[in-house]
């Protein structure tokens, strides 16, 4: 039984050359991108895109690029507002849509994260009133999702709302504000504007809790109407995998909702582990945390064990893992390559999964009428005959397509 078979799809395209069939003749389809969307976080991005970035700083993050984009087809990109608005009215749009429009050329989906949270907010919103702490969350909607609708269409409209009324590590407004309204009426104010802005766009509730009390918030905002298309999950594992037990345990327990998840913020160090006892993530601080050998070799197992088993689920559609270069949040060994850009096995395990485990290409011969069955994963495909390339994509229509092949641009 192939574990994978819901990933995949059929479907029939014709070779024409103008109005004239290709008939009789080898082409090769190959699959560039998959509809699953394999992700990572990249904020590092827009250094690379700044000007005045050093030459030498920049060079490594260029081959940081090349490795990323090897990779993934999906790119989560920062709006935490304490620091794209650390100052009232002064953001960092024209970066960030620097950095949207470079992933869009490349062919990379894109989410926004995120647009309303308790952590990274902006202290200049603790003097407001609750009221207008609401209006600005909702303007800042707004004003997000008018600025980048062209190139992001995903958005975390809200993050960790199960913690968010008792949160009490730092004085915040919004905590306030959702202690105020509660839960679901948060919730649904922000998803509401989100939709009234973009339609067509997929918004997801995402939350590092996993246990029933994150399932109950959900029921609760599907019942009172929260126009919400995705459950994001996060996965840190800063102190170990979690285990194939409770891997499927978090699986069945929001599956039933009958709804896409995203597991959204994966991590997996290659150093030491953190203690177990350590209940916020955020409380380990450590002057160094290295990467080591053994580490990366368990980062590899662990990331193979988990990303096999959500592969395999019909309801996972996305994985996003965080980060990509060691020392970044918490300054973990949390990358899929090391501070020096080289990569770890965790990155080449990856690679051979998306690369040529889960990956689609034949040569196939067209028929009289130049048309060709294609069956293979789930994607956006290339069809080159003749040095000549076409688009098509096979997806869960399986509709058929029409392929005018043209001269490779190289």
């Amino acid at each position: 039984m192939d574990r994978y078979a819901h990933r995949k799809g059929t479907c029939r395209i014709r070779l024409m050359d103008g109005n004239t069939p290709i008939a009789g003749r080898k082409v090769t389809v190959e699959l560039r991108s998959h509809e699953f969307k394999f992700g990572c976080n990249i904020f590092w991005l827009s250094e690379m895109l700044d000007p005045a970035t050093p030459p030498a700083r920049r060079a490594l993050l260029e081959r940081m690029w090349e490795s990323w984009s090897k990779l993934f087809n999906f790119g989560t990109l920062p709006f935490y507002q304490g620091r794209y608005e650390r100052v009232e009215g002064v953001t960092q749009e024209e970066s960030t849509l620097r950095t949207a429009e470079f992933l869009r050329e490349h062919g990379v989906a894109m989410k926004g994260h995120p647009l309303c949270w308790h952590t990274v907010s902006a202290k200049w919103l603790l003097g407001r009133s609750n009221q207008e702490v609401l209006e600005n969350q909702l303007g800042r909607i707004r004003r997000e999702m008018s600025a980048f609708k062209g190139h992001i269409r995903m958005w975390d409209v809200i993050n960790e709302v199960v913690i968010m009324p008792v949160f009490d590590k730092e004085d915040n407004a919004i905590t306030r504000l959702c202690a105020e309204m509660g839960r679901v009426p948060l919730v649904k104010a922000l998803f509401d504007m989100a939709r009234e802005m973009d339609p067509g766009a997929t918004l997801l509730l995402n939350d590092f809790n996993t246990s029933e009390k994150y399932a109950g918030l959900i029921a609760e905002c599907l019942a009172a109407g929260v126009p919400m298309d995705v459950i994001g999950i996060q996965s840190h594992q800063h102190q170990g995998y979690w285990g194939d037990e409770k891997l499927h345990e978090v699986l069945e327990r929001f599956a039933r909702f009958n709804m896409p998840i995203h597991f959204t913020e994966n991590t997996f160090v290659s150093g030491d582990l953190m203690p177990g006892h350590i209940v916020d993530l955020n409380d380990w601080q450590v002057p160094e945390w290295p990467t080591t050998p053994a580490g990366e070799e368990r980062q590899a197992m662990d990331f193979l064990r988990m990303i096999d088993t959500l592969f395999a689920h019909p309801q996972v559609e996305a994985f996003t893992n965080w980060d990509f270069c060691d020392g970044a949040w918490l300054g973990a060994p949390a990358g899929l390559v090391r501070l020096n850009g080289t990569h770890k096995p965790a990155y080449d395990a990856l690679r051979q999964r998306i690369c040529r485990d889960w990956h689609t290409k034949e040569t196939l011969m067209t028929d009289e009428d130049g048309w060709v069955t294609v069956t293979g994963f789930r994607g956006e495909y290339e069809a080159v005959v003749d040095g000549l390339a076409g688009d098509f994509v096979i997806d869960k229509e399986g509709r058929d397509q029409v392929v005018r092949p043209c001269w490779l641009v190289l």
